[in-house]
């Protein structure tokens, strides 16, 4: 994201954080607009030098608005969705349902009814028994892709490992699920088997998981003698929310990647599929940036210090639901040094937290502002009305300009839908 301080005060793209959150009040979350398409371009770049037939499906559920549907048309992206929701915003966006796959590890039958009356692309089937739920109410075909589980390990937190061998997600290329949903597949009557489709997980900052990915599903598919059309290959491109993390290498990630599915498909017989992946927090969350305003501050001599700021876990659940670690500043910064003190939302949890043990100026007061960096992806999209809060309003910045994107939620909304 392009955050810079100019003559003190943290900016976007060279707007100053201190004006947009007056305007728009806080918590807010701003999005680098540039970042976005900078990072879209990154991935359509890479898979065009690597001459392959490909798409480029965005992950909805990182983040999602009618606003950032029409960005992510703009800049020739497709669709993954995993609910009637997020279908309906990317539709209400104008999105073509053509372009949109569903994904999902337990859709109901109001969800298939709606995705195939709105005429998408592709269903991702999860389960087994999903292939006679959708033979059942669809009247013409339907491609599909068959979610498998290669049995690959991850390094990265246990609730966002998803391609190993015990997942409520997809079926397993080792015990005959996969196969046996294969071969229901194409005896029923309305579905098209076109390929497969797996996700290892979240956060990963290598390409080693998904080259192992690509040597077990070429193996079962030459064991199986099963012909593919589209290899489907996931998310889970890993960011950089702390010094620490390592951001998963976009450009040599994925030229390794395309260079060893080309060597598989070459040394087993097959044809280059049509490639498809999702990324979704790669693309948005190190574009977005909450900004939060400080109330009480509370010193417990000998102990810690608290600072407490206007949000919360509402719109901040990552930390208090994985541990995830963010990097916390001010937006204006002064000369009076730091101190260390935990920052914490306004939530009746004491799990709220923002993060423990951070550096924040000595002279911080209520009313200044703080940002914290990476929270495009998984934030706004996780919020809740927890204790009656108020969603945020979120804002797109370029160079050009500032413009709003969801308005902030409103008290009548909270009860619109109570019986009075």
């Amino acid at each position: 994201m392009t955050l810079e301080y100019i003559n003190n005060e943290l900016s976007v793209n060279g707007n100053g954080l201190t004006g947009i959150a007056r305007e728009y009040g806080t918590p807010l979350f701003v999005y680098d607009e540039n970042m976005i398409r900078s990072q879209c371009r990154k991935y359509h770049r890479v898979l065009e030098e690597a001459g392959l037939d490909y798409s480029i499906s965005y992950a909805s559920k990182a983040f999602t608005s009618v606003q950032m549907v029409k960005l992510l048309a703009e800049e020739k992206m497709k669709l993954d969705v995993v609910s009637q929701g997020e279908l309906y915003t990317a539709l209400k966006a104008g999105f073509n349902a053509r372009d949109i796959h569903f994904h999902g590890n337990n859709k109901t039958a109001q969800e298939v009814e709606y995705a195939l009356a709105s005429g998408i692309g592709l269903i991702v089937v999860d389960a087994l028994d999903e292939v006679a739920l959708i033979d059942s109410i669809a009247t013409g075909k339907i491609d599909v892709l068959l979610r498998i589980n290669p049995g690959v390990d991850v390094d990265t937190h246990e609730f966002i490992q998803t391609g190993q061998e015990d997942s409520k997600f997809g079926l397993s290329i080792h015990n005959g699920s996969a196969l046996e949903a294969v071969d229901a597949i194409k005896e029923s009557r309305h579905l098209n088997f076109r390929g497969i489709h797996y996700h290892l997980g979240s956060q990963l900052s290598t390409e080693s998981p998904f080259l192992n990915a690509l040597e077990a599903v070429y193996s079962w598919l030459s064991d199986s003698s099963l012909d593919i059309e589209v290899l489907n290959m996931g998310g889970g491109y890993g960011v950089k929310y702390v010094e620490d993390d390592r951001r998963f290498p976009i450009e040599s990630g994925f030229r390794s990647i395309t260079g060893k599915l080309k060597r598989l498909a070459e040394k087993y017989g097959y044809p280059l599929p049509h490639v498809m992946i999702e990324p979704g927090r790669s693309i948005i969350a190190e574009a977005g940036t909450t900004v939060y305003e400080v109330g009480v501050i509370k010193e417990i001599p000998g102990i810690t210090k608290y600072v407490s700021i206007d949000g919360g876990m509402s719109d901040h659940l990552r930390t208090p639901l994985y541990d995830a670690q963010y990097e916390v500043i001010p937006v204006n910064r002064t000369e009076g040094g730091d101190t260390e003190a935990n920052v914490v939302g306004k939530l009746c949890e004491s799990g709220d937290i923002i993060g423990k043990h951070l550096a924040v100026p000595a002279d911080l007061k209520r009313g200044d502002l703080l940002a914290v960096k990476t929270t495009g992806a998984y934030h706004y999209s996780m919020a809740s009305n927890y204790n009656q809060m108020a969603k945020p309003a979120v804002v797109f910045v370029d160079d050009q300009e500032t413009r709003p994107v969801i308005r902030r939620q409103t008290l009548g909304q909270l009860i619109e839908n109570d019986v009075l």
